[in-house]
């Protein structure tokens, strides 16, 4: 696996410097190199990206502000020519934070840092996602880590950015995810979507009337004409004549 990169600094040889470092490193990605941590904001915007090699001392905004401002932070490895930076630059979850001038090996020992701290991040992600095998999904809600078991969700309500997952156990469950993530996740072969705003359990369909879905509280889930086909074919390869 390559780390997407980028570097952000204003001296031009140090900015040279890095760069150079990265593509010479098998398992860097240089997106682009940056002499503004102000040009960084569209890239980061437009790209996934992994690790960001920032300087601290610059004009306009310097990168330890740079980096508080983001909303989702990359891995962050700090280039500087000032040491007093360095409790601050921990502070901020820096993964390594490197002085200048930077030789090679130095600059190898920060890259493999970021490669575990990164591989660990990913593994704590996958497990939070939808484990198909196991049959249950890890989500996040009111500042909790739930675990619901597939076979215990009814139907799924999306709400703008948000989802409501209706269970039989239980009350429902929000969260903040992706309408379409979360669909992606789910296994084709129990879970359709029916509806722009609904995602059903089709193993606890209990009635079917006149294209809506009743569960047995009552709850009629009106099967949309951009899925009608792809239900009626799910109802004719069930249904006994």
């Amino acid at each position: 696996m390559k780390l997407k990169c980028i570097a952000i600094d204003d001296e031009p040889l140090a900015l040279k410097q890095i760069t150079a470092y990265i593509e010479k490193t098998p398992h860097l990605e240089l997106i682009e190199a940056v002499s503004s941590a102000i040009d960084a904001y569209s890239i980061l915007e437009d790209n996934d990206v992994d690790l960001l090699f920032c300087d601290i001392n610059m004009p306009e905004l310097n990168g330890m502000d740079f980096i508080k401002s983001l909303k989702h932070t990359p891995g962050v490895i700090f280039t500087t020519a000032y040491s007093e930076y360095a409790v601050e630059g921990f502070k901020v979850d820096a993964i390594d934070y490197i002085l200048k001038p930077i030789g090679y090996d130095r600059f190898m020992e920060a890259v493999n840092k970021a490669k575990l701290r990164i591989k660990k991040s990913e593994s704590i992600k996958n497990n939070e996602e939808v484990d198909q095998k196991e049959g249950y999904l890890f989500i996040k809600s009111e500042y909790k880590i739930l675990r619901i078991d597939l076979n215990n969700i009814k139907y799924i309500e999306g709400q703008r950015e948000y989802v409501r997952i209706y269970l039989t156990d239980q009350k429902p469950v929000m969260t903040l995810l992706s309408f379409k993530k979360l669909l992606e996740k789910l296994p084709s072969e129990s879970f359709m979507r029916v509806h722009r705003s609904y995602i059903v359990n089709l193993n606890k369909i209990t009635t079917i009337e006149r294209m809506r879905i009743l569960f047995d509280d009552d709850v009629r889930i009106p099967v949309s004409e951009q899925y009608k086909d792809e239900f009626q074919k799910f109802i004719d390869e069930n249904f006994i004549k």
